[in-house]
């Protein structure tokens, strides 16, 4: 059945970028696209079935009947398939000489896919996401959408084509040559010298190339390079060990070039995240700025060896899925081809790889080989090189990435070492981050996808690489979303210089096991209160989800060999935001063992909602370079970190702490031997106690925006 919207010839836009134009006839999408180079205008043909989009063709053209069917006049509005839209924006503009006023309508439950009417018909489909927004808009009305956030008259404009350079092998210091490709703006004027954006992927760096190169557009070298061991450069991929030397030296590279103005940026997400801080601790005086997301942290906090525990599935995956080849296996990394159990529960630790997937893996065999924090560690410990970072960097993360202890490392490092122009933004995200409104049964604000992140990104390279006012260094350091009260917030700092810590002290009678023993949070330390005891089993551990996600606990706390303590019920909203910690006493019979701490949310209907946790391992509670097996029985002080976050506890609710010793798909159990992780294969049986009293006043950290308790 023919509808208005077959009729609409829309134009396409990524990242503010025109892109062709799209057309849903009834048996086809017909686009029409630019030439990359040249930016011109090219005939219509069916969607090429590989297109590189974020936004959904396929799914617009076989919804467009539940589209035309809605009146959009509500506040609400549920298609017949069941899709959400909620009223969000307007945008108000002369279109055709008549003032006319256009209705956002923000998507919910799913990646954000949101639409806008004119008079109850829609004249736009808008993809936000963190690579840049991807919009489809009827000619003539796109200054009634989003797409108005491109029109800041000091933000660079896409005046340009993009001419593709071609591959080169760019020789690192010791010989080894990386695969590298360079993209430069088509229409700049002979001889003239442009600033460059350096991007590095362990991924290859064919895979999002598309989205990078938008940056050519606004008038950027782009260089896109495989790091060593990857995709088609030479080398053999040791994670972590050479990103700071490489991208230094890609840096030296870059700026003999005839083309380059001596100014150079870096974006990395995730690992490639990872990348762009390690190269910032080069101290490269020609990296001039750094956009930061999601970033891992140093393998030994955050990836690998997670506060100093052997990490299991998460790096598992990432790691067999780097082993087969020189490409990522993604269907490993997801889990579809491997069983996670079976990997999960194989051993010994260091022979997994050979019983997963039929043989060894470089980076594996190559952290079995340092069983303790040595040299090679520390060469990947970027936070120790804070002292040598001196180029601004905005870092991007958010309340449900798994990666946040990199996020928070990364920052802890650049306040302690007072670097200018630091920026934060934070938002209620994944480790993909600006995708949806409603994550695991939490649901936010519409503004919580925005769509002006992309626009973020090019500001901060047009402010230190462009020399550009455009003022974002003005703006306040720190941009957070608080969960519970769904707003945003900024502050001079984060964590927020108005949070007040509060500590949360632990108490019971000695029978804190389980959601049904006796702990309880108190605000002043209990003068006499005996310790908690639980024995922990290495063959019988937890199984959280092992993700950062607002996993309901309860099923888990019911269980003998967790310690959990709660608040009273909060009798007015109580708002925590910024970095977390716990200062811990507690004794093992055990040579070795880990803690695992969990804050979490206890709802009306008794729902525990997890928030922060974090692992350690006991050995190290003297610091990575100063391993110290327990005396079994002695009490020892542990101070630790938890994952960052913005929540208000709303009146109603309480907070709860909780203490056990494992968490399966985050970390392989401690066996508690003390013995070398990777070949031990032998377990003990361990009484475990936490101590809170006069003397040893075991507490939690909470910074405290406002409330009362």
């Amino acid at each position: 059945m023919s509808s208005y919207l077959n009729t609409i010839i829309f134009n396409y836009y990524c990242a503010g970028v025109y892109e062709g134009k799209i057309h849903f006839t009834e048996k086809n999408i017909m686009h029409a696209k630019v030439d990359r180079r040249q930016r011109t205008q090219m005939q219509d043909d069916v969607i090429a079935a590989n297109l590189k989009a974020n936004i959904p063709f396929q799914k617009i053209n076989e919804n467009i009947n539940y589209y035309i069917k809605e009146q959009w006049t509500e506040d609400e509005v549920v298609l017949e398939n069941g899709d959400l839209y909620k009223k969000h924006l307007t945008y108000q503009a002369a279109i055709g000489g008549k003032q006319l006023t256009s209705q956002v309508w923000a998507f919910r439950n799913g990646t954000a896919l949101d639409i806008v009417t004119v008079e109850g018909e829609i004249i736009a489909f808008v993809c936000p996401n963190r690579n840049g927004m991807e919009i489809i808009v009827k000619e003539g009305f796109e200054k009634l959408t989003p797409l108005v956030v491109y029109d800041d008259p000091l933000l660079s404009k896409a005046d340009y084509g993009i001419n593709d350079c071609g591959t080169y092998l760019i020789p690192m210091r010791d010989g080894i040559k990386l695969a590298t490709d360079v993209y430069l703006p088509e229409g700049i004027e002979k001889g003239q010298k442009i600033p460059t954006i350096l991007i590095r992927s362990c991924y290859d760096r064919n895979g999002k190339k598309e989205s990078l190169m938008r940056w050519v557009n606004n008038g950027y070298a782009v260089v896109n390079q495989d790091v060593r061991g990857r995709a088609d450069s030479e080398g053999e991929l040791v994670p972590f060990y050479h990103e700071r030397d490489d991208g230094s030296d890609t840096i030296d590279w870059i700026i003999e070039q005839e083309w380059s103005d001596g100014n150079v940026g870096m974006w990395g997400a995730s690992y490639l995240g990872y990348v762009v801080v390690s190269a910032a601790t080069s101290g490269h005086p020609n990296l001039k700025a750094v956009v930061n997301e999601v970033n891992v942290g140093s393998p030994f906090i955050d990836t690998v060896r997670r506060g100093g525990t052997v990490c299991s599935w998460p790096l598992l995956s990432w790691t067999l899925a780097q082993s087969v080849g020189t490409r990522t296996d993604f269907e490993i990394f997801a889990g579809q081809t491997v069983s996670v159990d079976e990997a999960v529960d194989a051993r010994p630790i260091k022979e997994i790889p050979q019983k997963i997937i039929g043989k060894n893996s470089g980076p594996w065999d190559i952290w079995s080989e340092h069983p303790e924090y040595d040299e090679f560690w520390e060469n990947c410990t970027f936070s120790k090189r804070g002292d040598q970072v001196k180029v601004p960097m905005f870092v991007i993360s958010g309340w449900y990435d798994g990666d946040s202890p990199g996020v928070s490392e990364t920052w802890r490092m650049l306040t302690e070492h007072d670097v200018a122009n630091r920026k934060i933004w934070l938002g209620p995200w994944e480790h993909n981050p600006n995708r949806a409104r409603d994550y695991q049964g939490a649901s936010f604000s519409n503004d919580a996808v925005v769509y002006d992140y992309d626009v973020m990104v090019l500001r901060w390279f047009d402010r230190f690489l462009k020399g550009i006012e455009n003022g974002i260094d003005n703006e306040p350091r720190a941009t957070y979303y608080v969960v519970g009260d769904n707003e945003w917030k900024t502050s001079n700092n984060w964590t927020p210089e108005e949070a007040v810590v509060t500590k949360f002290y632990l108490a019971s009678n000695g029978h804190a096991n389980s959601s049904y023993g006796d702990g309880v949070l108190r605000t002043s330390p209990p003068a006499a209160s005996p310790e908690d005891s639980f024995i922990y089993n290495p063959n019988n551990p937890f199984e959280f989800s092992g993700e950062r996600e607002p996993e309901i606990l309860n099923k888990f706390e019911l269980r003998n060999d967790i310690l959990v303590y709660t608040s009273e019920v909060f009798e007015g909203d109580v708002a925590v935001a910024g970095e977390l910690s716990a200062e811990i006493y507690a004794s093992s019979t055990g040579m070795d063992t880990d803690w695992v701490v969990t804050l979490s949310e206890v709802d009306e209907a008794g729902n525990s909602i997890r928030l922060s946790d974090y692992i350690v391992r006991a050995k190290y509670r003297n610091g990575y370079d100063a391993p110290e097996l327990l005396t079994p029985g002695k009490i020892e002080k542990y101070n630790i970190f938890l994952q960052n976050i913005a929540h208000t506890f709303k009146k109603g609710r309480r907070i709860r702490f909780s203490i056990t010793s494992s968490s399966k798909f985050v970390a392989f159990p401690n066996t508690n031997t003390g013995k070398n992780p990777y070949e031990d294969s032998e377990t003990m049986i361990v009484k475990q106690s936490i101590f809170h009293n006069e003397r040893y006043q075991s507490h939690i950290n909470l910074p405290v925006l406002y409330g009362a308790f």
